[in-house]
């Protein structure tokens, strides 16, 4: 066999091996080269945001076989320590779960752009880097909705919007419970009320307390832990006053008080952005929609058939883009 023989078979083999993987291209198949580790603010047996997160990352590793860990509770001063220690440990797929970690999220993509980085936020973000997807939550278009039901059930003309901080999120979702009565037409007045954190049943209960007693009969809470301390207000005061709550269905905590929720899923969006990585590509934004994610809680509870059936219509001209939800971020006095 000549040399030259023996070249061209060399040749053909390397380019055959070559093509076989796709000259380096990642696809889906290399699922196994990726680890992904989700980092949460809160506990994820709290059936509410944190809940929703990790049915998140469970989802991933059934669908797309990627390995994957998280941490619990983690504060904001924390979080950036909790995500060097995955980087360390091997994980190029990190999940920061709360607008709160936004900044540090991207701030270490830019130390290690070898790495895939999932963040969220409540706008668009300009200018990424080439190595974030951030998930835009876009909470006012779910609290456009719920905030229609509880100015069309109201008996009083009071209804309340309680929350845990003052954020650019609670901000618009205020505004768009504000646009949701004017666009009704309806005489009705709404007080928010900001209790300083989103898992705190004792304040969260104290305020909706006050609400009450302020003649407000329709409760629209934005909390986390913190909603079980207004259905514990709601049932002290009777089957008069109502919840809307927010994330999942919540109707175990008061069957009497319970209307509905502003329901979010973070299955699909952590599925599709996943998939985006494997495929190659590495960054952008993901909204949040009634198509990938939001959606409100039907048949309602304690209401008439007449107010369930404007609340199925009203949903289904939000859904087809009839009704456009503002995004209002203004801070509120």
């Amino acid at each position: 066999m000549t040399k030259r023989f023996i070249s061209i078979i060399l040749f053909l083999l390397t380019l055959a091996l070559v093509v076989s993987c796709g000259g380096g291209e990642e696809t889906a198949e290399d699922a196994g080269n990726y680890k992904l580790a989700a980092i949460f603010p809160g506990t994820i047996t709290d059936a509410d945001y944190n809940t929703l997160g990790n049915l998140g990352i469970e989802a991933v590793k059934a669908n797309l076989d990627v390995e994957t860990a998280f941490s619990e509770s983690v504060a904001v001063p924390d979080v950036e320590r909790v995500m060097r220690e995955y980087i360390d440990d091997g994980f190029n797929i990190v999940f920061t779960h709360g607008g709160q970690f936004l900044s540090q999220t991207i701030a270490l993509a830019g130390e290690f752009p070898d790495v895939n980085f999932i963040a969220e936020a409540d706008a668009t973000v300009e200018d990424l880097p080439e190595n974030v997807w951030v998930i835009v939550r876009n909470m006012e278009v779910g609290a456009y909705g719920v905030g229609a039901v509880a100015a069309k059930m109201t008996q009083t003309g009071k209804i309340g919007y309680i929350t845990g901080l003052t954020l650019p999120f609670t901000y618009a979702e205020f505004h768009a419970i504000e646009q949701a009565i004017g666009d009704l037409g309806l005489d009705v007045e709404v007080t928010p009320v900001w209790v300083g954190d989103f898992n705190d049943p004792s304040k969260a209960r104290e305020l909706a307390d006050t609400l009450i007693a302020e003649d407000v009969d329709v409760i629209v809470s934005s909390l986390n832990l913190g909603t079980l301390g207004v259905f514990e207000a709601a049932e002290a005061a009777g089957p008069d006053v109502k919840v809307i709550a927010k994330y999942t269905d919540k109707s175990e905590f008061a069957p009497d008080n319970y209307v509905t929720s502003a329901l979010y899923d973070f299955e699909r969006p952590l599925t599709d952005i996943v998939t985006n990585i494997l495929n190659g590509e590495r960054g952008g934004n993901y909204q949040l929609s009634f198509e990938t994610g939001i959606d409100m809680q039907l048949p309602l509870t304690n209401t008439s058939d007449e107010i369930n059936s404007e609340a199925e219509t009203l949903l289904n001209q939000m859904k087809s883009g009839d009704i456009e939800v503002i995004k209002d971020t203004t801070p509120v006095e």
